[in-house]
């Protein structure tokens, strides 16, 4: 698979993410999901789905990350914003990456630094989050 095409993969992913949520957002407030959503059988196992496959997503970014906060910021971006921060760490690393080392060497890539995109998704998430627990109901 080329670099381009993984780009173009992981750019729709976070383009069709970001596009969703937002439309979600103006239809209804995070929390504002009546009470038959949360508790229906469904919604419980797509949400242990998620979570499952966010933490498999992460165990490789433990791989890649050699710092502790790289890998504490990047774990509260991806259980925050989930699919977003995981494109995003996608796309980083397409960015970091020597197209001369293949998918192997993407895949395996270490790196000693945190970073910006880290903490700023893990910021952003957590705004979000604070925002849509705080915000008045109907609002």
């Amino acid at each position: 698979m080329s670099f381009g095409l993984l780009r173009l993969l992981f750019g729709g992913a976070l383009v069709s993410m970001l596009a969703v949520t937002t439309w979600a957002s103006f239809q209804c407030p995070l929390f504002a999901v009546p009470r038959e959503v949360f508790q229906h059988p469904w919604f419980i196992a797509t949400l242990f789905d998620a979570y499952w496959g966010f933490i498999t997503f992460f165990v490789w970014v433990c791989a890649k990350e050699n710092s502790g906060l790289a890998r504490a910021v990047w774990l509260v971006a991806i259980l925050l914003l989930g699919n977003i921060a995981m494109a995003s760490y996608c796309l980083l690393e397409l960015s970091r990456a020597d197209p001369a080392a293949g998918i192997r060497g993407l895949l395996v890539a270490r790196h000693d630094k945190v970073g910006l995109l880290g903490p700023a998704l893990a910021g952003i998430g957590a705004v979000v989050v604070a925002v849509a627990w705080f915000a008045p109901a109907g609002a």
